[in-house]
Order: C-alpha cells, then sequence, then structure tokens
C-alpha cells in the first residue's frame, strides 16, 4: 500500500486536541472496514517539532515527535494545529519559513484553530477565504487583511487549503481530507467507527455568538 504521509506539527502549548483529533481520525481511517483490526491506515501520521525532544502541550501532555524540521520526510498532508503557544511561534521564524517551504511541496495543506495564523504569517492565505477559532476571528483578518475571514463555517475548504474553527473543528475537517482522498464512504465509516457524527456541511454545528 502506497501510504499516504500526513505530518503533524507540535509545539509547546499546542491545543492537544487541535493535534490528536486529526492524528486519531487519520490514524483510524480504513479502505476495508471488514478488515480494520488486520490491515493499517492508508494514511501514516507522525507529529513534527523543532527538536525531538518531549513537547508540552496545553494542559501538559507531554508529547514525543517522531521528526524534528531537518529529518522530517516528504509529506502529502502537512497539519498546522492551534493552541496558545501559536501566538508566540507566529515570531519563530525558522518554523514559519519551514511551513513556507513545506507548503509547496504538499498535496493537501491544513490548519486547526489558531494554526491559521501560522499560515497566514507565511503568507499562505493572502487572497484566500480561511477561518480560526472563533476568539480570534478579528485577529486574524486585522492581521492579513487580504484574507477572506469565514465567520460562520467550521472548517474551509479552498483548493488544497484547509482551514477549521476552533479545536473539535480539526476533526470535522480531517474527515473531509479523508473524503478527498479515499471518498466519502470510507469517511463515513471512519466517522462511524469514532462515534463522531460525519460533518454534513461546513456549517457550525453550535451557535457560540
Amino acid at each position: 500500500m502506497n501510504r499516504k504521509q500526513v505530518g503533524i506539527v507540535v509545539y509547546e502549548a499546542v491545543e492537544v486536541l487541535d493535534f490528536c483529533g486529526p492524528f486519531e481520525v487519520f490514524s483510524l481511517t480504513r479502505l476495508n472496514e471488514e478488515r480494520r483490526r488486520e490491515e493499517p491506515s492508508p494514511f501514516n501520521v507522525f507529529l513534527i517539532a523543532e527538536a525531538t525532544s518531549p513537547v508540552v502541550a496545553t494542559g501538559g501532555m507531554k508529547v514525543v515527535p517522531d521528526y524534528d524540521l531537518d529529518t522530517c520526510p516528504q509529506l502529502d498532508i502537512l497539519i498546522i494545529p492551534g493552541g496558545w503557544g501559536a501566538i508566540r511561534e507566529m515570531n519563530n521564524e525558522r518554523l514559519v519559513n519551514w511551513i513556507g517551504t513545506r507548503s509547496t511541496q504538499v498535496g493537501t495543506l491544513t490548519s486547526v484553530c489558531t494554526g491559521a495564523l501560522l499560515l497566514g504569517k507565511a503568507g499562505l492565505l493572502d487572497g484566500k477565504r480561511a477561518t480560526t477559532h472563533w476568539r480570534f476571528l478579528d485577529r486574524m483578518q486585522e492581521l492579513f487583511p487580504r484574507v477572506t475571514v469565514e465567520r460562520q463555517v467550521h472548517f474551509v475548504e479552498e483548493g488544497v487549503l484547509f482551514t477549521s474553527a476552533g479545536i473539535s473543528a480539526g476533526i470535522d475537517m480531517s474527515l473531509r481530507v479523508v473524503a478527498r482522498y479515499f471518498g466519502e464512504t470510507v469517511a463515513r465509516a471512519t466517522a462511524r467507527h469514532m462515534e463522531y457524527p460525519f460533518p454534513e456541511s461546513d456549517k457550525r454545528r453550535i451557535n457560540i455568538a
């Protein structure tokens, strides 16, 4: 099986569900639901950070990245999660430049929550539609005036670019990415296995106004 390579960036104070939600979706995907226990996911998912030393996520969870920025292999899908640490990482020139370079080498570029701010800092959202956590919608518009900020959606599909709203919205976005690669039947089966509602549309499921 030619597995799709999915890299998820982590950093200090990254939001746990921002990266664990997509990790769960892609790692649980199966092309043949009847052989779930025998066959692997068509996605190979791993974590990337500036260094391979443990990263402390929001809430104190410690995670060990699989690769650093220099050793990360070729990717098909790049995921940039958010969290309070994303605000600090916007000033991390090395990481922002790496994201910009890698964005030209992947088939799908995604962000969860305030991870969109890192994409914006790398100049990857200019002239595009995008969204982020509802608390940061105004901030994103102020920082990146050339971006069309979508305020009433859970996720945005813009060509090869996917951005999602906050935290749990990354699961919805990831299921839509699965559908793009392997079809809606596979994506729906993944959601069912997770006992998670398949995102029928990009509209927000709850009113956060």
